[in-house]
Parts: C-alpha cells; sequence; structure tokens
C-alpha cells in the first residue's frame, strides 16, 4: 500500500500530537484536530504555549489547525493522540479515547487506517477502541477500514530527544497494514522503527517502558528513606555506586507526569482482569505517591528541631510543574507536598516561572506569587529549573527569615549549604 497519497489528522495537538503533526507536515497534507478550541485558535496564530514547537517550526510545516469535525472528512489516515488519564480511583479512564473513536467512526471511509498513539493497556485498541468505531460507521474491521498501534514517546521540555531522533515503535491490524504504518512513521522518523508482531505486542512495550522506570525510582526512593533514618546521604551514596559501569543512575524523588506516575496503573488493571494481582508493580505506585507525605513529614521534624513554630508557619514552594524546564503540570506530584503542608494548617506560596497563573489557578486552584525577601519558615526547592539554579543558595536563602528551613528536593545546591535533601 503506498504512503504517498496519505492525508493525515492527528486528533489531538498537545504534548504528543502537534510536535507529531508538525513533522509529518513537513511531507504530507495534515489537519491538526483539536476539540480545545482556544487551543486551536492558539495554533492558528502561530504559537505553541506547551514550547514543544517553536513558531518557526509552526510555519514551516503543511500543516491546517480545526476544530471542526466536518474538516476531518477528506483524510485517510488518523493518528489518534488524545490523553488517557488515571480517574480518582486509579482505574484507566479511556473517555477521551471513546469519545475520539466516537467521533472518527463519523467521518472514516473505504480502506482508512486509524492508527492510536495514546497509552493504553494490553488488548484496549481492539478490544475498547475498534467496536466504537465500527458502530458509530457502520464499517466492518479489517474489511473497510483497519488499525495500527504506534506507542508515543514523547519527553516534554527534552530538546535533544525530539520526535525524529527517537526510535518509533509501530504495528498494523494485519501484516500489510503493519507494514505501511512502519512505512509512514518511517518516513519522519530519522532513528529508525521497530515493526512489532501485533497491536497487542506495541500496547505492552508502551506501558512497561514507563512501569521500569516507576519501579527503579521506587527502590531509590525507598533507599532514601532508608539511609536517611541511618544519617547517611543519599546523593553519595548514589554517586558512589555509580561508579560501577552497570549501575543504574536514578535518582530519589516527586514521580508524576502524564507517563510514569499514570501508565503502571493501565497495566495493573489489566492483570487484574485476567485474574492476577500484581505486586511489584504496585508496591512501587503506593510508595511513589506517598513521596509527598514523606517530605512534608520531614520539613516539620527539621522545623520543630529549629524550633520554628508549625502551625501557622509560611513556607515556599519553588516550582509547580511536574518535571524541570517545562510548563506541563499534568499529574504533577508537587500538589500533594501543598496538600500536605495545609493540613498542618501552613500557608504556603508557590513560585513557578514556567508555569502560566492560569492553568495552576484552572488545574489545581493554586495562585502563584513572586516571593519577598525574608518571608519564610522554609522554602522546599522543589522542580530542579534553570531559574532557580541561576538564583543561587544566597538569593534563595534571602527568602527566608532568619530562621529557616532550606529543603533540597532536587540536590540543585551544594549539601553543606542546606539543611536537608531527599
Amino acid at each position: 500500500m503506498s504512503i504517498l497519497n496519505k492525508k493525515i489528522a492527528v486528533i489531538g495537538l498537545g504534548y504528543v500530537g502537534l510536535p507529531l503533526a508538525v513533522e509529518f507536515g513537513k511531507k504530507y497534507e495534515v489537519i491538526g484536530f483539536d476539540i480545545n478550541q482556544p487551543r486551536v485558535k492558539e495554533l492558528k496564530s502561530g504559537t505553541d504555549s506547551t514550547l514543544e514547537v517553536s513558531n518557526a517550526e509552526l510555519a514551516d510545516t503543511n500543516l491546517t489547525f480545526s476544530n471542526n469535525v466536518e474538516d476531518l472528512k477528506s483524510a485517510n489516515v488518523y493518528i489518534v493522540t488524545v490523553p488517557t488519564p488515571i480517574n480518582e480511583h486509579k482505574q484507566p479512564d479511556l473517555t477521551p479515547l471513546i469519545k475520539a473513536s466516537e467521533m472518527l467512526g463519523t467521518v472514516i471511509n473505504q480502506d482508512d487506517i486509524i492508527i492510536y498513539e495514546s497509552t493504553v493497556y494490553p488488548g484496549a485498541t481492539e478490544e475498547e477502541c475498534i467496536p466504537v468505531v465500527e458502530k458509530a460507521s457502520g464499517l466492518k474491521f479489517n474489511q473497510n477500514f483497519f488499525a495500527g498501534y504506534s506507542p508515543e514517546r514523547i519527553n516534554p521540555g527534552d530538546k535533544e530527544h525530539r520526535v525524529t531522533n527517537i526510535l518509533k515503535v509501530t504495528s498494523g491490524s494485519t501484516p500489510a497494514i503493519a507494514e505501511m504504518v512502519d512505512q509512514l512513521y518511517k518516513s519522519i522518523i530519522i532513528a529508525g522503527t521497530h515493526k512489532a508482531s501485533s497491536i497487542k505486542v506495541a500496547e505492552a512495550a508502551k506501558v512497561i517502558e514507563n512501569t521500569q522506570r516507576d519501579v527503579n525510582i521506587a527502590l531509590i526512593n525507598e533507599l532514601s528513606i532508608i539511609f536517611n533514618k541511618l544519617n547517611i546521604d543519599t546523593l553519595e551514596v548514589l554517586e558512589a555506586a555509580g561508579t560501577k559501569w552497570n549501575f543504574l543512575p536514578f535518582r530519589p524523588g516527586l514521580v508524576g507526569g502524564h507517563c510514569i506516575g499514570v501508565d503502571p496503573y493501565y497495566l495493573t488493571h489489566k492483570a487484574q482482569t485476567v485474574g492476577y494481582h500484581p505486586e511489584m508493580i504496585l508496591a512501587g505506585r503506593r510508595l511513589n505517591d506517598g513521596m509527598g507525605n514523606y517530605v512534608v513529614s520531614q520539613l516539620v521534624k527539621q522545623m520543630l528541631k529549629k524550633r520554628i513554630q508549625v502551625e501557622g508557619a509560611k513556607v515556599l514552594v519553588m516550582g509547580l510543574t511536574f518535571k524541570e524546564n517545562c510548563p506541563d503540570l499534568r499529574n504533577t506530584k508537587v500538589v500533594d507536598i501543598v496538600s500536605e503542608l495545609k493540613e498542618y494548617n501552613i500557608k504556603v506560596d508557590i513560585t513557578d516561572p514556567w508555569c502560566l497563573s492560569e492553568e495552576a489557578q484552572h488545574e489545581y486552584d493554586l495562585t502563584l506569587i513572586n516571593p519577598e525577601q525574608n518571608s519564610y519558615d522554609a522554602v522546599i526547592l522543589a522542580v530542579a529549573h534553570n531559574e532557580f539554579k541561576e538564583l543561587g543558595v544566597e538569593n534563595i536563602r534571602k527568602l527566608g527569615k532568619k530562621n529557616h528551613v532550606l529543603y533540597d528536593l532536587k540536590y540543585l545546591l551544594p549539601k553543606n549549604e542546606v539543611d536537608m535533601r531527599l
């Protein structure tokens, strides 16, 4: 099957969809679709608030933006990059994916291909999404339309690992479609592709990539708790162990974001439906999800040691995004620290040069401030933004009162210049 005459529609223009649409737009006619009208308007004006794509890159591509479903009817390849979050019970929430599938069922035609990139559990594409498309379209899967799965590997804020230089896993619902999907991605991915034997294999590969990282970070977080009780500096231990060639360079910390803190729950959900209750994966999740509370408990102990009144104290949290040098707030675990601090009747101020104030307000009902000097009983360095590094310890210390605690979660500052490290 030829890829030369393909017109591509990318559904969802967030951190994953937009960079992909821009790259495909350099070689194909591409429609970038999103139900978020302000987002479409912003992109039409030539600006990307996620900072994943520059204004020049947006201008230099054969890409049109739309929130009108009718515009999708001219496409013949649909790539779905909508969010797949978890709900309040830590169960997969496939609502955006199901709604996207319903919508595509109203626009697809004979021989069209739907490629899913959203993270799902093994089997979700063919068991959950495809029946929805069939019902809405009246077409028969693998007779009238086809499917593929190519898991996203976007790392928000990473300017080194971009769409084109990250190797891409591909798959298709028939051998011929698998080859077509592989060739389509291979036409833009410089790093090359890996064609999986089935859609389920590709889906499983995606969820274990981040589950593996989650479990490894959980181990390091547990070790940091042990070393803290033993009065040993965790970073010094990790640096010493890291001199061995095969020691993995993980660091303790908060595990948030759209992937690592979410994907394991997709895999454990599927495992439980087939009668297996995962132990290691869920233990790692519990440990990582509890790190916000652990950080606050350690801070409170240190405040008491310095005879700082905890109730009514003022604490500055530096950083709200889920990672450094990136405006992405999705599933940030800094909010766990904020919530736990408030349980102690502590007044919390938050500052973040990368975060949009409106988004912080909308997502978490939090207000960002510009901190004043000599104001805080404690300062928590929660995110390793370059701006905080450039401030240096002297200027950060000036934000605190004469007697205060400086807690460095990210090893931004020298050990002897802070009161606590994770």
